[in-house]
């Protein structure tokens, strides 16, 4: 009778984190399935999203990419096919992050969590968006400049297809995911791992952090060093600015609970 009673506590106690990882799976089989017809989709049109991404390159007077081995074409195609995906599946994947993680929450928990949900996408496009029309055409511009005669011998420029393909995804992506900088600090803040006050008293540390990972994410060339150092430097100012207020909501909200207690 013991042995029995032992078991069924331990059935009843499993059956919630059974629940939890066939939800999970669910969840995953729905972002698989999400990126798997955008890929289609994707590659489908990947010609065309390519001619949009080497539209900085034909501005800074580069017409001629090749392509040096017998399948870097097609694997070209396929990264292409893969980006646009996630690009295009994004909210899916979001959308089924926020499902599986929201029934976990509080009410007041999902109110301050879904404003940072929203903010992703956003803060991630607008530094993409500022990569592929500022920083893109400005580093191809400095890097193309090496073209010409030395000593005699004309030194030309012949970008392979794949490595372009990576150069534009390594600033689409890294300045999508450095602008992404206020919404990983206020979610720390959120979780009582950093406050305001240090992170005040770590701004001269992350300025230098922003110049090494502007120094890593770009060409060498200070301009574009600089595109995204002091936008970051501009976003940590901002995370600390949205800290303040939220920290001045939450002291309203606990006042107007203590009045009405």
């Amino acid at each position: 009778m013991v042995t029995d009673t032992v078991v069924d506590e331990l059935d009843e106690s499993r059956a919630p984190l059974l629940d939890h990882l066939l939800e999970l799976r669910r969840r995953l089989l729905y972002c698989i399935a999400a990126v798997l017809l955008a890929f289609g989709i994707g590659y489908y049109f990947a010609e065309d999203i390519f001619s949009i991404l080497v539209q900085p390159l034909l501005s800074a007077g580069q017409k001629t990419v090749i392509y040096t081995q017998v399948f870097e074409a097609f694997f070209v195609k396929v990264k292409v096919a893969f980006f646009a995906a996630m690009m295009i599946a994004f909210p899916v994947i979001a959308n089924q992050l926020w499902q599986f993680v929201a029934p976990g929450l509080y009410r007041k928990e999902k109110r301050a969590l879904l404003p940072f949900l929203l903010a992703t996408p956003l803060l991630f496009a607008l530094g993409a968006s500022m990569a592929y029309f500022i920083a893109i055409p400005m580093a191809l511009h400095f890097l193309l400049s090496f073209q010409g005669d030395i000593g005699g011998i004309r030194q030309e420029a012949l970008p392979a297809i794949g490595e372009y393909l990576s150069f534009v995804m390594q600033f689409l992506f890294g300045f999508g995911a450095a602008f992404l900088l206020p919404v990983l600090l206020m979610l720390l803040e959120r979780a009582g791992i950093v406050t305001r006050r240090q992170l005040i008293s770590a701004r001269r540390y992350a300025i230098v952090g922003a110049f090494a990972i502007a120094a890593v994410l770009t060409p060498p060339d200070v301009g574009s060093q600089l595109l995204l150092a002091i936008p970051l430097c501009i976003l940590y100012e901002l995370a600390i600015l949205g800290i303040w207020f939220t920290e001045r909501k939450r002291s309203r909200e606990a006042e107007a609970a203590v009045e009405e207690a």
